[in-house]
């Protein structure tokens, strides 16, 4: 018991010493936004907005709620695990509601994967010519 107030106390007290941490304070200029954040959306934008991009962020999107839905029906599970009262016909409700919520969280784990790993190997990339030291153009003149 009295570890635990020990440990609770100096929980408070570094958590109360983290709080009063000065922080670097620097004037921003309000008509650059990238000044504020240079990795943002707006700084970073080279306005080659590709079909891949919207194909990942729909996908992407389509299996968060897949994944939610998931772990939704796990605890539902669970709830009948715990109120099936020792009722068979109850607890092999239950065991199939969790069996088949776990395998769709590890088919939406898998095909974010998939998607992810496809979309980026469709991804192009300009090809950028650099000129050689010898001020002669590799590609011909």
């Amino acid at each position: 018991m009295r570890i635990k107030y020990i440990l609770l106390s100096l929980g408070i007290i570094i958590g109360l010493g983290l709080a009063i941490v000065p922080l670097k304070v620097d004037a921003i200029n309000v008509f650059d936004p990238c000044s504020i954040n240079d990795k943002s959306s707006i700084c970073t934008a080279t306005g080659t907005d590709t079909v891949q991009k919207y194909v990942k962020i729909i996908a992407n999107t389509l299996l968060y709620i897949l994944g939610a839905v998931s772990v939704v029906v796990i605890i539902i599970a669970g709830v009948g695990f715990t109120t099936s009262t020792g009722d068979p016909a109850a607890i092999t409700k239950a065991k199939s509601t969790l069996m088949y919520a776990v395998i769709g969280l590890v088919v939406a784990i898998l095909a974010y994967a998939i998607v992810n790993y496809v979309v980026d190997k469709f991804n192009t990339t300009p090809i950028t010519v650099t000129p050689t030291s010898t001020g002669v153009n590799p590609i011909g003149p």
